[in-house]
This record gives structure tokens, C-alpha cells and sequence, in this order.
């Protein structure tokens, strides 16, 4: 494949040099099997070009994902941003809002807790968690029941969710009731929450928005058009905020 692509993309070099006539008639077997010999020669003799063109390719592709994921920021940044579907920290009228799309078995997710909480000490950031469940059935289970909790009290949501998310084990919903419990909070209250539609609902539409971004990991965050991959740390995520709050963009 790569041998293809590097020949066919020296023949149009080469042949960006040929005058118009000369181009515009076919070439013989002949022809065409000398100019492969030259390419072939010059990449045998240059095998340095073959790195500089898988560089030059995964540049390229990398660009291409970041427009097309900013691309579907743009065009779903309602579900994103201000969905009454999802749970939001802070000051709901920060200016900044920093987007996290996490699964309660996720060591990351768990690591990066702490990047969450300090930033919530920035009066204008609000953090929206988004419930991404792609870790297995107990993960699925652990979700369903946050966010029943966000449903029914959502002022005791950050308390259940740090709870959960530092807590050993396997996160499941037998692991999320033990939680509730040793919060004091109303068991069958939340119990009742989890067969409202909406725990479906808000489950789903974050499945579809993660799919149009082509999320397949967590934690990964979204700020301004800029998906976030992985648990970057607190100071690469302040370097963004730090660049929204000066020209509304993740990188000036």
C-alpha cells in the first residue's frame, strides 16, 4: 500500500512537470515502466522520503479529525453544552464551560477527579460530567443509577459521584446503592428515578453525541470547538481556559 501511494504520488510530480501536449497523450508500457524506475531509484537512494511522507500523511490525517470533530462540535453544541440532560458544577453561569465524558470504572477518569475539583475553584468555569458508560454492564448499571441521583437530588450528586468514582471495586449498581446508603441519601426515592424515561434518555443522547465526535475512550473532554483526549492533567486543561478567557478559543 505504501509502496502505491509513494509511487503514484512521485508520478504526479513528475508528471506536474511534463508540458500539456506531452500529458495529454497515453502513455506506452514502456513509458510508464520507466517512470516507475525512476521512483523506484530515487526512493531506494532517498529512504528518508518514506518517513517525511508518513509524517506528512499523519499530519494531514490528524488535521482532517480535528476539523471534522470541531465541525461536529459546532453542530451539536446545544447536546453538548447547555442539555438539561447532564449534570453541571460550579457557577451555572460561568462563561467557560469545560465538558467531561467519563465511566465510573475508568482508573483515568478516577486520576483525574482531582483535575475536576481544582478546576472548579475557577469562579468562571462550570464543568458539565456526562455519563459515558463504555466499560461493561457495571458500568452501564453505575451510570443508570448517578444519574437517577441527578434526577431526584441533584445538590447531592457531586458527593455521591466523588464517592463512587474513589471507591475500590468494580462500580456497579449494587457498588452505587452502598454508596447511597453510607450517604444517608433516599434509597427508593432514587430507586424511583431509575425506571423515568429520562435515565434512558440522557444515557442515549450521550451515546449519540460521543458517536458524531468518535469517542471511544475516558476521560476525554470538550472545551470551546477542541476535543480533549485522555486525562491531559490540570495544567494543560488551565492552559485552555487561560486561552478562552483571552481570545474565546482553547488555543490563541
Amino acid at each position: 500500500m505504501l509502496s502505491r501511494l509513494l509511487r503514484a504520488a512521485a508520478f504526479a510530480g513528475l508528471m506536474a512537470l511534463v508540458p500539456p501536449a506531452a500529458a495529454a497523450e497515453p502513455m506506452t508500457p514502456e513509458q510508464k515502466a520507466a517512470i516507475e524506475q525512476i521512483v523506484k531509484d530515487y526512493i531506494l537512494a532517498n529512504p528518508e522520503v518514506i518517513q517525511e511522507a508518513l509524517i506528512s500523511l499523519e499530519q494531514k490525517r490528524q488535521q482532517a479529525e480535528t476539523e471534522a470533530r470541531a465541525s461536529a462540535v459546532a453542530s451539536m453544541r446545544d447536546l453538548i453544552y447547555t442539555s438539561k440532560r447532564q449534570v453541571v458544577l460550579g457557577n451555572p453561569d460561568a462563561p467557560i464551560t469545560l465538558v467531561e465524558f467519563f465511566d465510573y470504572n475508568c482508573g483515568y477518569c478516577k486520576r483525574a477527579l482531582d483535575d475536576t475539583l481544582a478546576l472548579l475553584e475557577e469562579k468562571d468555569v462550570k464543568i458539565v460530567l456526562k455519563e459515558f458508560p463504555i466499560l461493561g454492564p457495571g458500568s452501564v448499571e453505575a451510570a443508570r443509577v448517578a444519574v437517577a441521583v441527578n434526577l431526584a437530588m441533584p445538590e447531592k450528586y457531586l458527593d455521591f459521584h466523588k464517592a463512587l468514582l474513589t471507591g475500590r471495586g468494580q462500580a456497579d449498581e449494587k457498588r452505587a446503592f452502598q454508596v447511597i446508603d453510607e450517604l444517608g441519601l433516599d434509597a427508593a426515592a432514587i430507586r424511583a428515578k431509575m425506571t423515568d424515561p429520562e435515565v434512558a434518555n440522557t444515557l442515549e443522547e450521550v451515546y449519540t453525541v460521543a458517536n458524531r465526535l468518535g469517542l471511544s475512550g475516558t476521560p476525554t473532554y470538550v472545551i470551546g470547538d477542541e476535543v480533549v483526549f485522555g486525562a491531559v492533567g490540570v495544567e494543560d486543561l488551565k492552559t485552555k481556559i487561560m486561552a478562552m478567557r483571552e481570545c474565546g478559543k482553547p488555543v490563541c
